[in-house]
């Protein structure tokens, strides 16, 4: 399967040629394993191993401790970004150009990792340490200049986000199936296109562009890409259900921490900016 996170291309667990592996045979009364030739493979209908485990398949202790490792490193950077990187007057320019320098770095070595057969534990980390940087300074100039509870507010939002999606997924309100991921899909890309003409709009004709990024415009597009944000954490919860259903290898643990933490970001940045201008002027 292939999960809508902000990098589009992340590679899933449960994948078949053309998308979620098993929708439609599920749908037709079987399942398919796309990991029937691995040894810790179990067997959708039974719940059974399909050989003896030996300990090599994913967990979701695999899942949640390279997540936590993955999350951590990307606060501590942030941290460490805001206090060693002032964003005062004299110094904002400079804070800026390494937070800009860093979020490109992170940005390109998610796709690289995206384009990987495997992941790389080392590139991921490299990754959540560079998006560190980039939101440990812009945090720190929201809290100077907008307001200092905007950033706790919008990291609060982000884990009541999160909490939601999660206990709503786990009550099977929300069922991810194939009809699930196009909507997505297109919304996500639809929703980037207009964030992408808006940030030309702004370079080459000044301004806010647009308008998709103030007022009661940016309010809406903020609200959407929360929702977006919620959309990826489904699809997230998903991938890595099935990761742990279908005896996906251990290291595959990584891609679920990369994704999580991609999406985290993901709404974390739309809610301290949808807090921004309901604060702002």
């Amino acid at each position: 399967m292939r999960s809508s996170n902000p990098v589009f291309s992340r590679r899933g667990f449960s994948r078949d040629n053309g998308g979620y592996a098993g929708f439609d045979a599920q749908q037709a009364g079987t399942a398919t394993n796309p990991y029937a030739t691995n040894p810790y493979a179990v067997d959708a209908q039974t719940g059974m191993p399909q050989a003896p485990v030996r300990g090599n398949a994913m967990t979701m202790d695999d899942v949640v401790s390279r997540t936590a490792m993955t999350l951590g490193t990307v606060v501590l950077t942030a941290v460490v970004a805001w206090l060693a990187l002032p964003v005062d007057p004299a110094n904002i320019n400079k804070s800026y150009g390494i937070a800009i320098g860093a979020a490109l770095i992170a940005f390109v070595l998610a796709l690289v990792q995206s384009f990987k057969r495997k992941p790389v534990p080392a590139l991921i980390l490299a990754y959540a340490a560079f998006e560190g940087v980039f939101l440990g300074v812009i945090s720190s100039a929201t809290s100077t200049y907008i307001g200092q509870g905007v950033v706790v507010q919008a990291v609060l939002g982000t884990m009541c986000v999160f909490a939601g999606v999660l206990f709503a997924y786990k009550m099977r309100w929300i069922r991810v199936t194939r009809r699930f991921y196009g909507f997505v899909m297109a919304a996500a890309m639809g929703f980037m296109l207009l964030m992408v003409v808006n940030l030309l709009f702004s370079v080459f004709g000044g301004g806010d562009g647009l308008g998709f990024r103030s007022g009661g415009l940016g309010i809406l597009f903020g609200v959407i890409g929360i929702i977006l944000g919620a959309c990826f954490l489904a699809l997230d919860f998903k991938q890595v259900e099935d990761g742990v259903q279908y005896g996906a290898p251990r290291e595959e643990s990584w891609l679920a921490a990369f994704g999580l933490t991609m999406t985290l970001v993901w709404i974390y940045l739309e809610m301290l900016r949808l807090l921004s201008i309901l604060k702002g002027d």
